[in-house]
């Protein structure tokens, strides 16, 4: 017989009253998604480790900070995600690489590759100079998948917001980019 897990909300009214199974099935639940998101802010596997660990940890010290009935608990759990690697990003120094920096092979494949990390680079750069909130969109939108409705509950905005900030993140970014259509 199948029996079906437990919902969010129940796993958080348990995790209330100290029950470590409970917890345990919410973290494996949503690691992989948290995870996801806090890379695409942070760009680096250990940083982001270190976000999900942080947000799981504030909720186990603190599972009465979400509010069952104001939003979801993944809509929640979200922002909290984004605060959190908004936070480390500002904290952060930018970094250089040293004078002598230098990749040397001959090969077209290296080259081609070297071209496509380049590109790469080029986007991550540009959107990570977009302003914290059209940033936030985008990657709710873009790469997290979420429809703009959701991602106006993350924001606890509106849609048309979200569409606002979405046509002036791809604007800046085709500027940017020196792109004709994006």
């Amino acid at each position: 017989m199948l029996t079906q897990s437990p919902s969010d909300v129940s796993l958080l009214k348990e995790i209330q009253g100290g029950n470590h199974s409970a917890f345990s099935i919410l973290v494996n639940r949503h690691t992989t998604r948290c995870y996801n998101m806090a890379f695409r802010y942070l760009h680096n596997q250990q940083d982001a480790e270190d976000i999900v660990q942080q947000a799981f940890l504030k909720l186990w010290k603190n599972p009465q900070a979400w509010k069952p009935g104001k939003a979801q608990f993944t809509t929640w759990f979200t922002r909290v995600i984004i605060n959190l690697c908004l936070d480390d990003l500002k904290k952060r120094k930018p970094l250089s690489l040293p004078d002598q920096f230098d990749i040397e092979d001959s090969s077209k494949l290296a080259l081609e590759n070297l071209l496509d990390e380049e590109r790469h680079r080029l986007v991550i750069a540009a959107i990570d100079k977009l302003p914290e909130r059209q940033k936030t969109v985008l990657i709710l939108c873009y790469f997290e998948q979420h429809s703009n409705k959701e991602a106006a509950n993350i924001l606890e905005t509106t849609e048309r917001a979200v569409q606002s900030l979405l046509l002036r993140a791809k604007e800046f970014l085709k500027k940017q980019l020196n792109i004709s259509k994006l």
